[in-house]
C-alpha cells in the first residue's frame, strides 16, 4: 500500500469534500465538549493544498497558506479515521514543509485545539514549538499553537 501524494487547489471538488469531512469532525468533537468555534465556510483560494492517496483513493489532506513574509501557515490536516495510525499525517506535513521551502517561507506556523491530543503530539514530535495563539486565534482559548523554523 504505497502512499501517494498530489498538488490540487483550495476549489478542488476533493479538497472540498476532504475539509468538509474534517470540519464535521472537529465540530462534532468540539461540541461534545461544548467548544463553540466559528469556522470560516470558504477556503482561503491562496492554500496550495497536498492530497495523499492510497491504492487510488483520497485518504488525507492537508494545505499551506501564505501568512506573512517568510511565513506560512498549516492549514485542514485531516486523514479519514480508517487510515490514521499508518504515517499519512506525517508524510502530508513533511510534504508541506517541502513545499513552504520551495516557497522561500524560513517559518511555519500552525494552530489545533488543545483537546485534540493526537494533533498535539504529532506536531510537537515534529518540531514544532508552542508558541502564543496568533491572528484570528488569539482570543480562543481552546486553541493552542505552534512554530517551526524550517
Amino acid at each position: 500500500m504505497v502512499l501517494e501524494l498530489t498538488r490540487a487547489g483550495a476549489t478542488d471538488p476533493l479538497v472540498m469534500e476532504l475539509c468538509a469531512a474534517q470540519q464535521a469532525e472537529l465540530a462534532g468533537r468540539e461540541q461534545d465538549r461544548d467548544i463553540v468555534h466559528d469556522v470560516p465556510k470558504r477556503l482561503d483560494p491562496r492554500i496550495a493544498f497536498v492530497v495523499a492517496w492510497r491504492d487510488g483513493a483520497a485518504v488525507g489532506c492537508a494545505g499551506l497558506q501564505p501568512l506573512e513574509p517568510g511565513v506560512g501557515e498549516v492549514k485542514r490536516m485531516y486523514v479519514r479515521p480508517a487510515h490514521r495510525g499508518r504515517g499519512v499525517s506525517r508524510a502530508l506535513l513533511a510534504e508541506i514543509e517541502r513545499l513552504a521551502r520551495e516557497d522561500g517561507l524560513n517559518a511555519l506556523r500552525l494552530e489545533t485545539g488543545r483537546i485534540f491530543t493526537e494533533a498535539v503530539g504529532l506536531y510537537t514530535s515534529s518540531g514544532y514549538a508552542s508558541i502564543p495563539r496568533f491572528g484570528a486565534y488569539a482570543d480562543l482559548p481552546e486553541s493552542v499553537c505552534f512554530e517551526k523554523t524550517l
